[in-house]
């Protein structure tokens, strides 16, 4: 059970993978500045997962018009997730949770995806820029994608 609207977002600090090296990703990066839209996704290379995040990057202006950062949290290492970035062109910020920590913070946890092991559920979280879950959204199945349009619309009225 996804954590719920009006709790506070558990902090956390992950890996990137960045053309310069290994890079901290952490939600206290936005506190104070913007809002962030957390976008959990089971696994890198996959056509539900590929699909979603190339349709965030090629509308990721809207997010920024609405002042958000999108971040996509995967169990993925930051080395796959960034081939698979680089693959496809996807543009949004990428974290690595590989020991599940966050997953397991935010409430997402998928177990055993097609019987290969526990991954994140396909989840969206709207953080304001205060650390409180403004928006909270875990899938029915890996395969439905979250309601961008209440994404973006929690987003509005956040501005």
């Amino acid at each position: 059970m996804p954590i719920a609207v009006g709790s506070k977002a558990p902090a956390f600090t992950l890996k990137s993978k960045t053309d310069a090296g290994l890079v901290d990703v952490s939600l206290a990066e936005n506190l104070g500045k913007k809002n962030t839209v957390i976008l959990f996704f089971p696994l890198a290379f996959t056509g539900v997962c590929t699909q979603e995040l190339c349709d965030i990057t090629s509308g990721l202006g809207q997010y920024a018009d609405l002042g958000a950062e999108v971040i996509g949290i995967s169990v993925d290492s930051p080395f796959a997730q960034d081939a698979w970035a680089k693959q496809h062109k996807i543009g949004i910020k990428l974290a690595s949770d590989l020991n599940k920590a966050v997953t397991d913070a935010f409430g997402v946890r998928f177990p055993m995806l097609a019987g290969v092991g526990d991954t994140s559920a396909r989840a969206a979280f709207v953080i304001d820029k205060n650390g409180v879950v403004q928006y909270a959204e875990q899938t029915p199945t890996p395969k439905d994608l979250p309601n961008f349009e209440a994404v973006k619309a929690v987003l509005a009225g956040l501005k």
